[in-house]
C-alpha cells in the first residue's frame, strides 16, 4: 500500500448520499482502507452492500447526522456531485472541526442568487440577473431577451427554461419555483458561446487546476447535458485565462477545501462569463471517472484525502487519454449503436431503461457510455 494510503488507513469518513453518484466514492474509500459511514434514504440506495455502515436518514437531517458522526468519531465528511448534500457536509465539518468549507461559503455556492451577487461584487463577468419568489414578471431594464429561468437551488437542468418572449416568462418562472426547494427562482440573460466546465481541487485555500471539460447540451429550451469531453480542445492562452477566472470565482465564494466544478461560457471574442460554481465534484462521471482517464489523477482518492485533512496526491498514476461520456436519449439512438458495437474505446456503459422518454431534465436520460481513446469521439466516429 502506498504511503499516502497508509496515512488514512483505518480513518472513518461520513458520506452523504447513497445513489449511483456516490458509489465510486464508497468503493474508493474501501480500497483505501477508510471506514465508510453512509447517510441517505433507502430509495435509490446502491451502496448499502459495499459500505461499512449505512444509516437510513434523509441527507438534510443535519443534527441527526451530526449526532451519529460524533458518536462514531468520524475523521472526515464528504459528498460528490450533490448540491443538496453540501449544507449537511459542511455543517458537520464545522461543528466537528473537520476539513470543509464554511456555512457562509456553502450558501454562496448552493444558492444561485447569492452566488450571482458575490461574483458580481468581485468584478467577475456574470450574466445580468433578477430574483423571483412568485411567478409574476414585469418589464425589466436589467434583462435583455432571450433569458434563462432556473431555480436558485437545483442542478441537473431541473426547472431550467430558455425564454425568448415576455409572454412566456411567467410560465417559466412557475416551473422553476415548482422545482425549487426554497421556492425561489432567478432569471438571467442568455449568453452565446461555447460551454465548458472547470474542475479544481482546493486545500487550505490553495486552488489546483485539474481539467477543462467540453460540454454539449440539447440546447433550448432546457439545455440538458448530453456529452462531456476531456481534455477540452482550446489553446494555452484560453486555458490560462479560464483557470485564472475560475480561481477568482473560487476566492469570491470563499471556497477553501475540496473539489469544485465551475461552469462558464467562452464567447467568440474569448470573453469568459462565469455561469455557476459548485463547491463539490462535478456529476455525470466528470470527477469520478473522466478526470482519472484524461489526466491520470485519482481524484476520488484525492478528494477523500482532503476531507481527512491530508494534502491531496495529484501525481498521475496511469497513462493519459482522451475521455468522454455520451448519454443515451430519445433523440440520440446512435449512442445505443455505439454501445452495441463493443468498440475497443468503450471504457464503461450502462442502460437504465429501454423505453426512452422525452427529455425535461438530466433524470430523463436512459443510459450512458464512457470512452477512453487517442482522440475525441463524437457523433458518427
Amino acid at each position: 500500500m502506498k504511503k499516502m494510503d497508509v496515512e488514512v488507513q483505518g480513518k472513518k469518513i461520513g458520506i452523504i448520499g447513497a445513489s449511483y453518484l456516490q458509489k465510486p466514492l464508497v468503493e474508493k474509500a474501501k480500497a483505501m482502507g477508510v471506514e465508510s459511514h453512509v447517510f441517505a434514504w433507502p430509495k435509490g440506495n446502491v451502496v448499502e452492500d459495499i459500505c461499512d455502515f449505512y444509516y437510513p436518514i434523509s441527507i438534510t437531517e443535519k443534527e441527526e447526522i451530526l449526532a451519529i458522526c460524533r458518536k462514531n468519531k468520524i475523521d472526515g465528511i464528504i459528498s460528490i456531485a450533490s448540491d443538496l448534500a453540501m449544507p449537511t457536509v459542511n455543517f458537520v465539518a464545522e461543528k466537528m472541526k473537520l476539513t470543509g468549507n464554511s456555512l457562509r461559503s456553502t450558501r454562496f455556492s448552493t444558492d444561485k442568487f447569492e452566488m450571482r451577487k458575490k461574483l458580481k461584487k468581485a468584478g467577475l463577468k456574470t450574466p445580468n440577473f433578477e430574483f423571483f419568489s412568485d411567478p409574476i414578471f414585469s418589464k425589466s431594464e436589467n434583462l435583455k431577451f432571450p433569458i434563462i429561468v432556473k431555480p436558485t437551488d437545483r442542478s441537473g437542468s431541473r426547472g431550467v427554461t430558455k425564454v425568448v418572449e415576455t409572454q412566456h416568462v411567467n410560465l417559466a418562472i412557475q416551473k422553476a419555483l415548482k422545482e425549487s426547494i426554497k421556492k425561489c427562482a432567478i432569471a438571467e440573460e442568455f449568453i452565446e458561446g461555447k460551454e465548458y466546465s472547470v474542475e479544481f481541487i482546493s486545500f487550505s485555500g490553495k486552488h489546483l487546476p485539474l481539467a477543462i471539460t467540453e460540454k454539449v447540451t440539447t440546447g433550448p429550451p432546457y439545455f440538458i447535458e448530453v456529452e462531456h469531453h476531456q481534455p477540452a480542445e482550446i489553446n494555452k492562452k484560453n486555458e490560462a485565462d479560464i483557470f485564472s477566472e475560475t480561481i477568482r470565482a473560487l476566492d469570491a465564494l470563499e471556497i477553501q477545501n475540496g473539489v469544485s466544478h465551475t461552469e462558464l461560457i467562452l464567447d467568440s471574442r474569448k470573453n469568459i462569463t462565469i455561469v455557476e460554481v459548485a463547491g463539490r465534484m462535478g456529476g455525470d462521471f466528470i470527477g469520478s471517472t473522466l478526470i482519472e482517464l484524461s489526466s491520470g489523477i485519482d481524484l476520488l482518492k484525492a478528494s477523500i484525502q482532503v476531507s481527512l485533512g491530508r494534502q491531496p496526491d495529484l501525481m498521475p498514476h496511469r497513462e493519459k487519454h482522451f475521455a468522454g461520456i455520451h448519454f443515451l436519449t430519445q433523440n440520440r439512438p446512435w449512442v445505443h449503436k455505439f454501445i452495441n458495437s463493443q468498440s475497443s474505446v468503450i471504457y464503461k456503459y450502462e442502460i437504465f431503461k429501454e423505453n426512452m422518454t422525452h427529455l425535461n431534465s438530466s433524470e430523463d436520460r436512459s443510459g450512458y457510455v464512457i470512452y477512453k481513446a487517442d482522440r475525441k469521439i463524437t457523433y458518427g466516429q
